[in-house]
């Protein structure tokens, strides 16, 4: 792992990166996941409208900054905010503004790599992250200027890739040194232990979180997360264009033929439609954000018990 990106996350409590959720995430359950000591994110697009995110960062920024002059015994983890690189984010250049004005010091990147958007985080100190589904794409993003990458492998919420998390890691860890993240139906402190076992540096959890208080998500939604496993989760393109897992009792309370008639714009597939990943069956409760994160410490640990680590 870089010597920067170390010394970011020297303050975790446990090597796990909060995935930034759409429309899920925000800045309660950003500050909540840091505070419990691992990093927080959110994608700058759930910030509606765009002036808001200067709003959301100040609020982070400051609430963590509070934080660790009351507890320098344990002071926050950093947090991270998601970027979509896309030509078709029309936000992306005054986005980077408020990251760059705030210092944010993780910026993780999806659907394309860009050479400023590394240059831009760099310069401050701040380090990037990128979104790959395969090793080709891992390539790309490190040729661009990515100092680390979240390897998305078979299982996760929303866009995931189709690859075993074991050959993707091993294909990666042969040319690549750096931090790297591996997502995936990660949803205990096991498998939290298994991620780094398979050669990444840290867990990428998502669905999971979804089911806590703090996240901007339906009742619904949550208790669907609950109440599911990972049978009841479907792996398609037909929403967004890009292979994704979503809960089946979305799809199908959303009608699922008439979806397929109308297209994903109309029927407003992101609001309809739910993400998740196939770990949703280790979910039990609705819990608060630290609740969660305190039990994936402790099963963390016990893990490394029984493995005499």
């Amino acid at each position: 792992m870089s010597t920067s990106l170390r010394s970011l996350t020297a303050r975790l409590s446990l090597p796990v990166i909060c995935s930034p959720m759409f429309i899920v995430s925000n800045p309660k359950l950003v500050i909540e996941q840091c505070k419990a000591g691992v990093v927080g994110s959110m994608p700058a697009l759930n910030a509606r409208p765009a002036s808001q995110l200067d709003e959301w960062l100040a609020e982070i920024t400051e609430t963590l900054a509070a934080h660790d002059l009351v507890h320098p015994e344990r002071p926050s983890a950093p947090f991270a905010v998601n970027q979509i690189v896309h030509k078709s984010n029309d936000r992306l250049e005054a986005d980077m503004a408020m990251v760059v004005k705030y210092k944010v010091p993780i910026i993780i990147t999806s659907l394309g790599a860009r050479t400023d958007v590394n240059d831009a985080v760099q310069a401050y100190g701040g380090q990037t992250l990128h979104d790959v589904i395969n090793n080709t794409f891992a390539r790309k993003a490190v040729e661009k200027g990515a100092d680390g990458l979240i390897a998305v492998a078979a299982g996760a919420g929303g866009h995931a890739g189709s690859k075993s998390p074991f050959a993707l890691v091993a294909e990666i860890r042969q040319w690549f040194e750096g931090p790297l993240a591996l997502s995936g139906a990660i949803a205990t402190g096991g498998a939290v232990l298994a991620a780094q076992a398979t050669g990444a540096d840290f867990a990428y959890i998502a669905s999971a979180l979804i089911a806590t208080h703090e996240a901007r998500a339906a009742e619904e939604y949550k208790h669907a997360v609950v109440a599911g496993t990972s049978d009841d989760i479907v792996y398609t393109s037909l929403f967004t264009g890009v292979l994704g897992n979503y809960l089946a009792s979305s799809i199908k309370a959303a009608g699922h033929h008439e979806l397929r008639r109308r297209g994903a714009q109309e029927s407003q597939a992101w609001k309809d439609i739910w993400g998740a990943g196939q770990g949703i069956g280790a979910i039990k409760e609705v819990t608060s954000a630290v609740e969660f994160i305190e039990k994936l410490k402790r099963e963390y640990l016990a893990a490394r018990k029984r493995l005499a680590l």
